[in-house]
């Protein structure tokens, strides 16, 4: 029978973490968080240095924030970018890990990529692992240059992703075929062909 429990409870389990978990209310969640600061937009500003204007639009939902947008904002409020995207708040401990079947996890789509972020359950992580799909077919399509202060290795699994870069010429990358640079200086991911790219990446700040 305990053994029949535990059965039970592994496939039970394993339900969970094959379905994917949609991202919360952006714009809900970055007005409770400067409510339960007490910040004023003008202030939210300050602190992630974006606009006035794009914060309003990003509460109202009417703006959808760019990964370099999110990491603004979750530096702003001193947490990390995962748990903005989540209700959920749960300490670093000792010994901690996490599984992720058949490449689900935590879904966010910005205006140029469809993004799942893996380990979504482990919060302050010192690396962000996740799953892109580029649909950006051209530079134009970002607002601006994505800059982080960190590291990015990125590995294409499908699909033609071209690398745009201010201080390189455009790299294209073909299935198999990696990058690692320093996302200090900015980047732009656009795909090419009749396929959206798809690619695996890790980011460490």
């Amino acid at each position: 029978m305990d053994i029949d429990l535990d059965i039970a409870r592994s496939q039970a389990d394993y339900s969970e973490m094959t379905v994917d978990k949609p991202a919360i209310d952006i714009g809900a969640r970055l007005n409770n968080l400067r409510r339960e600061r007490k910040w004023t937009l003008v202030e939210t500003s300050k602190h992630t240095g974006l606009s006035l204007s794009a914060l309003s639009k990003i509460e109202r939902n009417e703006l959808s924030p760019t990964l370099m947008s999110l990491g603004k904002i979750a530096s702003g409020f001193g947490i990390d970018v995962v748990t903005l995207l989540s209700d959920e708040d749960n300490p670093a401990s000792l010994g901690r890990r996490s599984v992720n079947r058949h490449s689900h996890g935590l879904v966010s789509s910005t205006g140029t990529c469809e993004n799942i972020w893996f380990a979504a359950d482990l919060k302050h992580k010192r690396m962000l692992p996740l799953k892109t799909r580029v649909t950006a077919k051209v530079p134009g399509e970002y607002a601006e240059w994505p800059v982080h202060v960190g590291e990015i290795f990125v590995y294409v699994l499908s699909g033609r992703l071209v690398v745009h870069s201010q201080l390189y010429a455009p790299v294209y990358l073909e299935p198999g075929d990696s990058l690692y640079y320093d996302s200090s200086s900015g980047h732009k991911w656009t795909t090419e062909g009749e396929t959206d790219a798809e690619v695996l990446w890790v980011y460490a700040g």
